[in-house]
């Protein structure tokens, strides 16, 4: 593969990723899938992964497969005519550039750190 095709996927996963974010705020969703796509996006964007990264081999392997399953098990669970619209808006969107969610980013890190807090408690 040379680098313009890794170029055209990278961009297909970033749009169809886009999809699974508007998908997600869709009524038509069901309950279910939207609270696992906050899961997924909530480990993909993690800075703490199940397996640390700096484990050789294994570090980011968990990240080429959790993310991925967890990507195509919420397609699963996603409507195909929802999906469908959400791809065409997604395209449509990624056209033109959107400001980016610093407010998502910092509830996130939050979690993260009110974790991290409780757990150092716990074992001290």
């Amino acid at each position: 593969m040379d680098f313009e095709s890794w170029k055209t996927k990278a961009k297909q996963l970033k749009n169809e990723i886009h999809a699974l974010y508007l998908a997600s705020k869709d009524p038509r969703t069901p309950w279910y899938a939207k609270v696992f796509a906050v899961l997924i996006i909530g480990y993909a964007l993690s800075p703490i992964d199940l397996i640390p990264d700096f484990i050789p081999v294994l570090g980011y392997l968990d990240d080429l497969i959790i993310v991925p399953a967890g990507i195509v098990l919420l397609l699963k669970m996603t409507p195909r005519e929802v999906m469908e619209e959400c791809r065409e808006k997604a395209r449509s969107q990624s056209k033109k550039k959107e400001p980016k969610s610093w407010i998502a980013g910092l509830v996130i890190v939050l979690i993260w750190l009110l974790t991290i807090y409780v757990v150092v408690r716990i074992i001290w």
